[in-house]
């Protein structure tokens, strides 16, 4: 049987699965989304915040060229965090009963989307925060399903704003 079985791994190719998790492990958590929201709001911040200096030397005008390329990757990495973990949630852990018992689940989801696609797009504080409100929002809903009482706390990062976690 072994030989068989190493016949046919040398002569298909492998290839390396990802997956965030289709088994399923049961192991899910809102919380890298809204940290991602928090991070796309600062590096929005810090974007809107760089000024630069057209007359400044030539050498002075890439550091703020680099710092702002720098802001604007990690604002549009995080998007895209988002995007990824509410997407797991939403295809992989939510069953019908929950969208039967949360009906606006999807369309918070695309909404989700839609935000993050902006937040990539554009440089607006506003999209920003209403991207965070919308991911806690879906925090809640998640928090909701699992019979555990959600609340929001203050976070720490200098975004301000809150966190929703279990209670």
């Amino acid at each position: 049987m072994s030989k068989i079985l190493d016949f046919f791994i040398k002569i298909l190719p492998l290839k390396t699965a990802y997956a965030h998790c289709d088994i399923p492990c049961g192991i899910y958590d809102p919380h890298l989304a809204q940290l991602a929201a928090h991070t796309v709001i600062r590096m929005t911040s810090l974007i809107n915040d760089v000024k630069i200096d057209t007359n400044a030397p030539i050498e002075e005008r890439k550091k703020f060229i680099h710092q702002l390329s720098r802001y604007t990757k990690a604002k549009e990495e995080h998007a895209e965090i988002i995007k990824y973990e509410v997407r797991v949630i939403w295809g992989d852990y939510f069953k019908p009963e929950h969208v039967k018992d949360n009906p606006e689940l999807h369309e918070l989801v695309f909404k989700i989307m839609k935000s993050a696609s902006k937040a990539k797009q554009e440089i607006n504080t506003e999209n920003a925060n209403e991207l965070l409100s919308a991911v806690q929002q879906f925090a809640e809903i998640f928090w909701k399903t699992k019979n555990r009482e959600s609340v929001h706390i203050a976070s720490s990062y200098p975004t301000g704003g809150e966190i929703v976690i279990p209670k």
